[in-house]
């Protein structure tokens, strides 16, 4: 199981977003400068961000991107799902179906469905419960924590420029 590098750079963005002032918001330029990535590759992960209602578009000369909800309200898995798509990681094919000591296979239904995909999406839904446990505010709560006073400047002086 592997996520694409567009899952952290969605929460990466999203991170310098929290201290956004109300009503402020930031250009995709702006934070693919940041990250060092184009423009291009940065707005096609914002738009999915933007299907998902986690950030919102404001058009004009101010525009720009802004949180669509309060840092706690959206999980981890809110920004894995908005990038990475809703279906479970593991898609069973039904391969039970073929195997040639099934006499029927029209007997495996949804009323008795493969015993290694029950397994596998009972975990992954502990995994996604697990995400979902987990707000933007307590990641930038946790991880602003740890800055120096000079990264916090650093980062306000940013904040103030967009």
């Amino acid at each position: 199981m592997q996520f694409s590098v567009g899952v952290e750079y969605a929460f990466h963005s999203l991170f310098y977003m929290i201290g956004l002032p109300e009503g402020k918001t930031v250009g995709i330029r702006r934070i693919a400068e940041l990250h060092g990535i184009t423009e291009t590759y940065l707005s096609k992960i914002f738009t999915k961000l933007r299907k998902a209602a986690i950030v919102k578009s404001i058009p004009g000369v101010k525009g720009g991107y802004e949180l669509a909800r309060k840092a706690e309200d959206i999980s981890f898995w809110d920004v894995i799902e908005a990038v990475e798509g809703p279906s479970y990681l593991f898609q069973c094919a039904e391969i039970r179906k073929k195997n040639i000591f099934v006499d029927d296979p029209s007997v495996y239904t949804d009323k008795c469905p493969c015993l290694i995909k029950v397994v596998i999406q009972e975990a992954e839904d502990k995994f996604r419960d697990s995400l979902r446990a987990r707000s933007l505010r307590w990641l930038f709560d946790r991880v602003r924590g740890d800055f120096s006073e000079g990264k916090k400047r650093a980062i306000a002086d940013w904040i103030e420029s967009v």
